[in-house]
């Protein structure tokens, strides 16, 4: 597995809220999450740190699982216990009442992964010169087009599409979207604030994780220029998790 990282501020906003990691577990695991904070009084920023840090420090302590079900229940109390933490700071200090984040956080190895998610933030599967959102935003437009109030293009550009309806830190109780995928030979993972997702199309997506002959920092960087060309009025932040396709010999058969 190979693994990038990027994070920008755009061209508008005074403060990157945004917060990402990538790391591999005790066991050989490989994790990433990105993070979109969000809050007055530059609280953002406090509620994604927050939450990468708790993440990255109970995944870099992950220990080896002996079902798919407990590994599961595993991530989902990671998740909490990050929402725990950005709650109780919330709670504690009125500077930062009821600031929150997005969370998408992904637990791989070579066959199989899982995805855990709350809020916008994005995760996407490249396949075959496919993509694929493996993610479901937790926005209020989104549930308008799912119930056909709206359609998929007038929630695009609807003025509400950035309204939460679930956030990381600001409930004590929090629902976790979790999911299990499979991974083969030749996948990219593409996990994305909405910084990337809300300004460029998916088929410029698609077209630079599928670009031959460049690095996964190449397209990691090509990604945050997409958004920064597009306007760059978020923050953009992106990682990139690329399952290498097996080398095969001239007799057919892999090293």
């Amino acid at each position: 597995m190979k693994t990038a990282v990027r994070s920008h501020i755009g061209r508008v906003r005074q403060l990157n809220e945004d917060r990402a990691w990538v790391g591999t577990t005790p066991g050989g695991l490989t994790a990433a999450a990105v993070a979109d904070g969000m809050g007055g009084h530059n609280a953002g920023d406090v509620a994604s740190t927050l939450a990468i840090d708790s993440l990255s420090k109970s995944l870099s302590a992950w220990e080896g699982v002996v079902s798919a079900i407990e590994a599961e229940e595993k991530l989902k109390a990671i998740v909490l216990a990050a929402n725990a933490a950005v709650f109780e700071a919330a709670s504690t200090k009125p500077q930062y009442h009821n600031m929150g984040t997005t969370v998408v956080v992904a637990l791989l190895d070579e066959r199989e992964g899982l995805i855990g998610h709350i809020g916008d933030s994005r995760a996407y599967r490249v396949r075959g010169g496919a993509i694929e959102q493996l993610t479901d935003d937790h926005t209020l437009v989104n549930e308008l087009a799912r119930s056909g109030q709206l359609s998929r293009e007038e929630a695009a550009n609807h003025p509400r599409r950035n309204v939460l309806t679930r956030a990381l830190g600001t409930d004590a109780d929090v629902s976790v979207d979790l999911q299990r995928i499979d991974m083969l030979p030749g996948d990219r993972l593409l996990i994305c604030s909405d910084g990337l997702s809300a300004l460029v199309d998916k088929a410029l997506i698609l077209d630079t994780m599928n670009t031959e002959g460049v690095t996964l920092d190449q397209r990691a960087d090509r990604l945050i220029a997409l958004a920064l060309t597009a306007g760059g009025d978020d923050n953009v932040t992106v990682a990139l998790i690329e399952y290498e396709a097996e080398t095969v010999t001239r007799d057919g058969g892999t090293p």
